[in-house]
């Protein structure tokens, strides 16, 4: 690896450029005061809200890769990269807080680092493009350059989406090749004149605040009533992974040169006809005709700022609803007026909508309104720097933003791509809709006037149950769900909300007008919420008196006679934690709402939830994220969540006594992160049993937790790099167990705090087998090569490895770095993850009865394990001094077993029907072929009686 001077390269950044941003000028009297901090533009504050609520990771990157074939002149072009930043300050720029607000600070001109490596596969740019980034720390963009032979390289530019959009990539293009150009040549770089900052564009749109939130009042009027796209599945509550598929179909060039001329026949634009193809085939497939689509639209209007790089992009929401059976040319005219009429509006940011909607911006399941997206994508042209032949690197992160995304590709070969949530839309319905597409799209091509039940196309989502379809058009109910009984009439749930809500008697007695007697429910029982199972279908088992089978339970009782009963069976909380709760709602929404008031309806959004949260984990000193509040959404459901926490801290600490801070350590005394987690209540426990004074790092809320084995308490976390400073210091060991698993940012300044303040002993690092990425052979060795992809966790677990061994080289102490695979034991933490990730498919089809696709077992593939005590007995050992794995990186592995013997007594243990079958299209997650040697760790790895991996699945399952 090689990285060109950065001192030169900023002079020659410097003197190379032409056109610098005029001088402000002074106020009469002396220089102009300082300027505040700009604050961030409502596209920004949505960018910054999912990075905090840890939704974002690599999914708002914006890779840029270019093939360079020809001599390059490295030093120039690090320079070129340089110097934008230099005329762009938005990509210098970083987002700390001040209390609970973002602020845009922009930092001094200096070097863009460019490392040189030498290129090893297509995987290595993915890797780097999805690595995530630092808000608060910055930069906000970085670049590499891969070398693929003398005069051949690859330059990856990846900057985070909240500094730029779609917009600004040609300025950034023609930006560099003119500063690279100077460069080469060693003249002025021949720039047009600076463009304002985005910070300006940002302090003008917030000056427009209370114009942009009366014209969202009037969208959001305009949204009323309006329902998320039904072929959706509900997403289960919690950090969602927004895996993408990507479906094509080819459609042929002439077709869309016909679609062209349609649209200028009926003073259309080309994307005008294919968002129309999109309204036409979904309210086919879906068999709804009141349809809602996101449309992207630059904000660039004002002259002054057409040149401006930033985040400039709003969403708009384009409605129709077509009665009766138009022609598609007549669909062509209500969805251009549609699309007008929603340009005329484009400056006022959606998320303004959004809070106007209130609990009308999703579902009752949580689906968003506004979850598909339509766009017409055209190939941009590659960057082009002189003397270089230069073409696009296509990279694909696999990320969905929406749920569904209907594309047309404009081009030597056109083609339709359809994208999708994995967990929003199964593959064989997205692939079927996109072949619809691409067929409807021919076919009005050729007769615009068919009309819409002509085009092709089919039903692709299940009809709704009669008894929902009535409960749902009451205003007052927002979900209903049935479970049907083949010995009588239906059970009925539904969901209500306002101030005054009907009855579930009332609710059933309004249903003998609109259903025939022989299809009216038994009872109608009221929920604060519908439990659900992650696939979005109602939990039956958590559903009152539906029992765990049709026919073995019935409502009885008050339940049936009054519609009415607890979803958890507790008691209503109208005191103690519901007052709080109250109190802090209407503080943060200017009116103290009723204990069923719902969080969206009452003008909640996302940065409210992350600030009542806070609130609340201040006044009540418990445990509560922001969300926490977008999945209990009222009052009374929160109190009842903080209510069970504060139990379970009274039980604790009756148990344990008075709680033992932080003092000054014991001899001998081993810090211990992530101590409430899975792997870290186990390693506490063989700690304790072996006597050793520990010392655990827990936030405040939860710092009752670990009390129960008589541990020392450090209040932290690991965003708070003081604490961590605090908590390491004078202990005379660590064992570093604790993960963000998403905000690799943190994960990295977390350990970097940890070995600043190590001043000696053996620091163990709890590592993962996915450092290893895909390795080379099916063998792997302690300590082996990584192999090409290594996902963004697993880099962070190679960074952190690598700052860890760097400071044990100074002398501190001992470092092992213990890498460990997918970790099973009785936790609750370690039970939720066997239902997530690769064990997490093949569970939820097996609880689901679904048919199982495993790989072909012409080769082996499985799954490494290691359980959680052994794993706690192989950390621990890891102290001993002089310990054989001192100074390297070892694994804790306890077994491997194959998918088939695997999902053959996952099914068992559920009572599951699914078959098992191999398939050439299964999961390619699966395709797991590789045994991890943990030869060094044998010994305490051993399994003791009960670690069996069938003994651990059956104790994960119950």
């Amino acid at each position: 690896m090689s990285t060109v001077d950065q001192t030169d390269l900023l002079r020659r950044a410097r003197d190379r450029r032409t056109a610098t941003a005029p001088a402000r000028p002074v106020a009469p009297g002396g220089p102009a005061a300082p300027v505040e901090p700009a604050p961030l533009s409502h596209a920004q504050q949505r960018m910054w809200l999912m990075d905090h609520l840890g939704q974002g990771g690599a999914l708002y990157n914006v890779p840029i890769a270019t093939r360079l074939r020809g001599p390059l002149d490295q030093a120039a072009l690090a320079a070129a990269i340089t110097g934008l930043t230099e005329r762009h300050a938005v990509l210098r720029t970083r987002y700390p807080r001040r209390g609970d607000q973002p602020y845009q600070q922009t930092d001094p001109v200096a070097p863009v680092p460019l490392p040189v490596l030498d290129a090893t596969g297509p995987e290595q740019l993915l890797a780097e493009a999805a690595r995530p980034f630092d808000l608060a720390a910055g930069p906000v963009l970085r670049a590499l350059l891969l070398r693929h032979g003398p005069e051949d390289h690859t330059l990856l530019l990846t900057i985070h989406h909240i500094a730029v959009d779609g917009g600004s990539l040609p300025f950034i293009a023609s930006d560099i090749a003119a500063l690279y150009r100077a460069g080469c040549e060693g003249v002025p770089a021949q720039l047009p004149s600076v463009a304002p900052s985005y910070a300006d564009y940002a302090r003008q749109e917030r000056a427009r605040e209370a114009e942009l939130t009366a014209a969202a009042d009037t969208l959001a009027a305009g949204l009323s009533g309006a329902r998320p796209l039904s072929l959706l599945r509900p997403v289960p509550p919690g950090a969602r992974e927004r895996r993408a598929a990507l479906h094509t179909a080819p459609v042929d060039p002439a077709v869309v040169e016909r679609l062209r001329v349609l649209g200028a026949r009926h003073g259309a634009t080309l994307y005008t006809v294919v968002l129309a193809a999109a309204f036409a085939v979904l309210r086919t497939a879906s068999g709804q005709d009141d349809l809602v689509l996101g449309c992207a639209s630059g904000h660039r209007a004002r002259p002054e700022f057409r040149r401006t790089v930033g985040l400039a992009v709003n969403t708009l929401a384009v409605r129709t609803n077509p009665s009766g059976d138009p022609s598609f040319a007549e669909l062509l005219g209500l969805v251009r007026t549609a699309l007008l009429d929603a340009q005329q509006h484009h400056e006022v940011p959606f998320d303004l909508v959004v809070e106007r909607l209130g609990a009308a911006s999703r579902g009752a399941d949580g689906t968003p309104l506004l979850s598909v997206s339509c766009d017409l994508l055209r190939i941009a042209d590659p960057l082009v720097l002189p003397g270089l032949d230069t073409e696009n690197v296509e990279l694909d992160l696999g990320l969905a933003k929406f749920g569904l995304t209907l594309l047309l590709e404009d081009g030597p070969r056109p083609r339709v791509l359809v994208q999708h949530d994995q967990d929003a839309l199964d593959a064989t319905t997205a692939a079927r809709l996109a072949d619809a597409f691409a067929a409807l799209l021919t076919a009005v091509a050729g007769n615009p006037d068919l009309a819409l039940s002509a085009l092709p196309g089919e039903r692709l989502a299940a009809a709704e149950h009669p008894v929902v379809a009535a409960l749902t058009a009451d205003p007052a109910v927002v979900e209903a769900a049935v479970v049907e009984h083949p010995d009588g009439p239906p059970l009925a749930y539904a969901v209500v909300r306002g101030p005054v809500a009907p009855a579930g008697s009332a609710l059933r007695a309004a249903l003998r007008g609109r259903l025939p007697a022989a299809e009216l429910p038994r009872a109608v029982t009221l929920l604060d919420r519908l439990p659900r199972l992650p696939d979005g279908t109602p939990d039956r088992d958590r559903l009152p008196g539906a029992g765990p089978q049709p026919g073995t339970a019935a409502l009885s009782g008050t339940a049936a006679l009054s519609g009415t009963a607890p979803l958890s069976g507790a008691a209503p909380l109208e005191g103690g934690p519901l007052d709080v709760v109250r109190q802090a709602f209407g503080e943060l929404l200017s009116a103290t709402p009723p204990a069923d008031g719902d969080f969206f309806a009452l003008g909640g959004h996302s940065l409210i939830a992350v600030q009542l949260a806070e609130r609340l984990r201040t006044r009540t000193g418990l445990p509560l994220t922001g969300l926490d509040i977008l999945e209990q959404r009222t009052p009374r459901a929160l109190a009842a969540l903080l209510a069970t926490r504060a139990d379970e801290r009274s039980a604790a600490l009756a148990q344990a006594g008075a709680r033992p801070r932080t003092t000054g350590a014991r001899t001998g005394t081993v810090l211990l992160t992530g101590a409430t987690g899975g792997v870290g209540a186990a390693v506490l426990q063989e700690l304790m049993a072996q006597g050793r004074p520990v010392r655990v790092l827990v936030r405040p809320e939860s710092a009752h937790l670990p009390v129960l084995n008589g541990a020392e308490v450090a209040e932290g976390d690991l965003g708070d790099l003081d604490s961590l400073r605090r908590a390491v210091e004078g202990v005379d060991a660590v064992i570093h167990s604790a993960c963000t698993f998403t905000d690799h940012a943190t994960d990295l300044a977390a350990m970097r705090a940890l070995v600043d303040g190590w001043r000696g002993g053996p620091f163990v690092f709890v590592s993962s087998i996915d450092a290893y990425g895909r390795p080379p052979g099916t063998e792997v060795p302690e300590g082996g090569p990584s192999g090409a992809p290594v996902t963004p966790y697993g880099q962070a677990k190679l960074d952190s490895e690598r700052i860890l061994f760097e400071a044990a080289a100074t002398g501190r102490g001992q470092a092992v770095a213990v890498r460990a695979p997918i970790v099973w034991g009785p936790h609750h933490r370690l039970r939720d993850q066997l239902r997530w990730g690769s064990t997490g498919a093949l569970y939820q089809a097996a609880l689901a009865g679904h048919p199982i696709g495993l790989p072909s077992d012409d080769e082996w593939y499985g799954a490494s394990w290691v359980h959680a005590a052994a794993l706690a007995r192989a950390l621990t050992a890891c102290l001993t001094p002089d310990h054989p794995a001192a100074g390297r990186v070892v694994n804790a592995v306890s077994g491997h077993v194959s998918w088939p013997e695997f999902t053959a007594e996952l099914v068992r243990l559920l009572g599951s029907d699914s078959p098992i079958t191999t398939a050439p299209d299964a999961d390619e997650d699966l395709r797991r072929p590789w045994h991890y040697r943990a030869d060094t760790l044998a010994a305490p790895l051993a399994p003791e009686p009960g670690e069996d991996w069938r003994s651990v699945l059956a104790a994960m399952v119950r």
